[in-house]
């Protein structure tokens, strides 16, 4: 998981380096960018050197007076790479640029750009804490979902003693995994997913497929590593990258995906099918390039192998999930996929709906579990369905136990 530290001018600024260590041991990747005015305090080399990683300071980087564009767009680059960006300490003043929507540098910047959960935890003067437009600039940030570290009391650096200190290590490492979600839930479960599409060769230079791009996969593939569980991936073709964490296994077609699933699914405990796999193969893939004719041809296909419902009538305790791209009757045709696939869980969804067909960071999908809960959700970037599709896997899982213990 990757974390973007934002480092603003305050005397508490030096305390980020000792937070960089700390998040480091968590497990997280931290990158730092830092505000002209943090340089004041502590050096870029500083956070370079814990890092590794190159430390951002400004919006430009001059080369022989000349604006670098690889530099001027870097912000946008860095607000897709992240998972959270982490602000501490931060001045009263980057708060005010939030709240109002100010990018004059490259954190307010990145800020506006960045679509990850976003933390900040304020370290300022007890005065200019408690100070009207500064709570004011707060609640507007905790009203949008920005989480607030509030800052301890005590002795300040100014010489007065109030609310004002950066909040300890702990508080903020806490806020931090709180809002990646980063839980143990499904350690010592071995999760085997499948994503992406197939490809379906008709001859050498075409293939039938379909729209899927993976991403609702790997983003469940993603989540399930962050809660400790073992994955194992076996993906269609995507340009997607592997998530950290992740055992990845490349197929093209369904007979190629259902062979990979079956060497694979011994050690499982948890199978998540979110693959796109195509219904239907060529009866023949032609040896050469078919060539165009005004009269046209005609295919001939056949049925690939239901993978779903393969790996579910031999389950034992496994726990089955499966996924239901619909476009009309949803909820009937996920019940009916329910009980005839064996499933323990289908996750549904009606892709010619708004944010929830293919391509999109989003999706908006109803749960249907085997005991009879149906579990509508909103719209919400599929990380945030990865995680409430897991949640009732867990939940599920915890039942099938106790079934198993009576």
């Amino acid at each position: 998981m990757r974390i973007t530290l934002g480092v603003t001018g305050g005397v508490a600024a030096y305390k980020a380096a000792e937070l960089v260590r700390r998040l480091q041991q968590e497990g997280f990747s931290v990158e730092v960018v830092m505000t002209r005015a943090a340089c004041e305090f502590i050096t870029p080399l500083t956070f370079a050197a814990l890092t590794g990683k190159k430390v951002i300071t400004g919006l430009f980087a001059e080369s022989g007076g000349v604006a670098n564009l690889e530099s001027a767009i870097e912000h946008i680059a860095v607000a897709q790479r992240t998972d959270l960006l982490l602000v501490a300490p931060a001045t009263a003043d980057i708060l005010a640029k939030f709240s109002r929507g100010i990018s004059d540098d490259f954190l307010s910047t990145l800020y506006l750009a960045a679509t990850a959960p976003v933390v900040v935890a304020p370290a300022m003067n007890v005065n200019m804490w408690n100070h009207p437009a500064t709570q004011e600039n707060i609640e507007r940030l905790r009203e949008r979902g920005v989480h607030v570290v509030n800052p301890d009391e005590g002795y300040l650096a100014c010489g007065m003693t109030g609310a004002g200190r950066l909040a300890g290590q702990d508080a903020i490492v806490a806020a931090a995994r709180e809002v990646l979600r980063v839980r143990r839930d499904l350690e010592g479960h071995t999760v085997l997913l499948t994503a992406g599409p197939t490809q379906e060769d008709l001859d050498p230079v075409r293939f039938l497929t379909n729209r899927s791009s993976g991403r609702m996969g790997y983003a469940v593939a993603e989540a399930a590593a962050r809660r400790s569980a073992k994955v194992i991936l076996v993906s269609g073709p995507t340009s997607l990258e592997t998530p950290e964490g992740v055992t990845r296994v490349d197929v093209r077609t369904a007979a190629e995906m259902l062979k990979a699933v079956e060497e694979n699914i011994d050690g499982a405990t948890i199978a998540i099918f979110a693959a796109a796999v195509a219904d239907y193969r060529p009866a023949e893939a032609a040896a050469h390039k078919i060539k165009k004719t005004v009269a046209g041809i005609t295919l001939r296909l056949e049925p690939n192998p239901d993978i779903l419902a393969s790996i579910a009538r031999k389950k034992n305790h496994r726990l089955i999930v499966g996924f239901a791209a619909e476009t009309d009757k949803v909820a009937e045709n996920a019940r009916k996929k329910l009980k005839e696939k064996n499933a323990d869980l289908i996750v549904a969804n009606d892709v010619t709906a708004e944010g929830a067909g293919f391509d999109v960071d989003t999706n908006v999908v109803t749960l249907f579990a085997r005991d009879g809960r149906d579990l509508p959700l909103p719209k919400m970037t599929k990380r945030e369905v990865a995680h409430r599709i897991l949640d009732e896997v867990v939940r599920l899982s915890a039942s099938v136990k106790q079934q198993s213990a009576d």
